[in-house]
């Protein structure tokens, strides 16, 4: 598939603040993939003086929880049981080495997992959501999916997912993956604000198929003319050609052996979202690198 990138370098110019940290949500059920999001998390926490807000959803029996609103209707014996065991396992987990010295809330609720995120990110006023996902495949990415996948769709704030062991702060190259419409100058913003906190090169990409395809000349004028109204210290312009969209950007990482995947997402719902995806899903759901998402308002 054909690349095609020119590097620019120019002095560092103060971007306007979009991105900011002071809250960082990172939802947990103690697996191994939510230590990774907790570490990373951690990490630019220290970095950026954040608090982070640990969450833990219990999922209580049916019969405890209320079918409009998703949270336990009645605090018995088997709910409290379930309380406290939390509270035991978020004990052991502020033991961690890497929290140490951190401003860490943890919170407790009997909610619906999806629901619960959303709802606590909103009361906090949360900046940043941080997650772990193992990611699927086949036919339970498109019938059930994750609450990964769904917070990714619909979170109105950006979502950093993590599969592995992550350090942030060791991240060179950055892929920005974008059609860099107009739309789209709200959502860079952020994505630049986030490279410049990690110090990056940013590596801004349109992904060209065969459904929707555009010359390389024309592709690389929109781009330029897109970052006409930014300063931007270190980044180049790409163009890559793939069978997909999805696949392109993540094949593009893959291609300048890039670090970190960032890109905006429409927050499709419903019928739209079952019969055109969602494409900050698909690359969540199958890179290995760690992607980075940014609602397009």
């Amino acid at each position: 598939m054909g690349c095609f990138k020119q590097k620019y370098y120019f002095s560092s110019i103060n971007v306007e603040i979009y991105f900011k940290m002071k809250k960082i949500l990172v939802p947990t059920d103690f697996s191994k993939q939510a230590d990774y999001a907790l570490e990373a998390a951690a990490q630019l926490a220290k970095k950026n003086n954040s608090e982070i807000i640990l969450l833990n959803l219990l999922e209580f029996p049916e019969d405890m929880v209320d079918p409009v609103t998703g949270s336990a209707t009645a605090a018995g014996p088997a709910a409290i049981m379930m309380m406290k065991n939390a509270r035991k396992r978020f004990l052991t987990l502020r033991k961690k080495d890497f929290l140490q010295g951190l401003n860490v809330t943890e919170t407790v609720l009997g909610h619906k997992a999806f629901e619960g995120i959303m709802e606590v990110s909103k009361k906090e006023n949360v900046d940043v959501i941080v997650m772990g996902s193992r990611g699927t495949s086949g036919i339970n990415e498109i019938m059930v999916g994750s609450n990964t996948e769904k917070v990714v769709r619909t979170s109105e704030i950006p979502v950093l997912v993590v599969k592995g062991e992550t350090d942030i702060y060791a991240a060179k190259d950055f892929v920005f993956a974008s059609n860099f419409d107009e739309e789209c100058k709200e959502t860079f913003k952020n994505a630049l604000e986030f490279a410049e906190k990690l110090k990056v090169t940013i590596h801004l990409v349109i992904i060209n198929t065969p459904q929707k395809f555009n010359d390389t000349a024309s592709s690389n004028a929109k781009m330029e003319s897109f970052i006409n109204d930014f300063n931007i210290d270190d980044y180049t312009l790409n163009v890559y050609n793939d069978f997909s969209i999805d696949k392109g950007i993540i094949n593009f990482a893959k291609f300048i052996d890039a670090d970190l995947i960032g890109m905006g997402t429409h927050g499709r719902k419903g019928v739209s979202h079952f019969f055109n995806g969602s494409r900050g899903e698909d690359v969540v759901n199958h890179a290995t690198l760690p992607v980075v998402t940014f609602k397009i308002n």
